[in-house]
């Protein structure tokens, strides 16, 4: 089960929760496969995010995984071929804490 933040959610995903609005009243069940009619749904309800169904990783910290990144290039500062990938990959991880809307997604 992962932790999906609204503007993040793809068509054919499926809940793994069901999704209620703010009165508490079921909107969509679990395992309701997501169109892009019900994701708009779900944005306009201010919904922030959602369980969908899938294998998900808890990711250490943020600043641990960034830390990570930054020892494995050190031995290749200044070649720029390493340095963009270590951006790229920079930026792929901070889009993954982005994705869950936390610092410290967990599964």
């Amino acid at each position: 089960m992962a932790r999906i933040l609204a503007k993040n959610l793809i068509p054919g995903m499926k809940l793994e929760r069901p999704v209620v609005n703010r009165n508490g009243l079921m909107v969509m069940g679990e395992n309701t496969e997501l169109t892009e009619d019900l994701i708009e749904k779900i944005q306009r309800m201010n919904v922030e995010a959602v369980f969908v169904q899938g294998a998900s990783k808890a990711l250490p910290p943020r600043e641990e995984a960034l830390t990570q990144l930054d020892r494995r290039f050190r031995n290749v500062e200044g070649t720029p071929q390493m340095d963009m990938l270590k951006r790229l990959m920079r930026e792929h991880i901070e889009g993954l804490y982005e994705a869950h809307g936390s610092e410290n997604p967990e599964g």
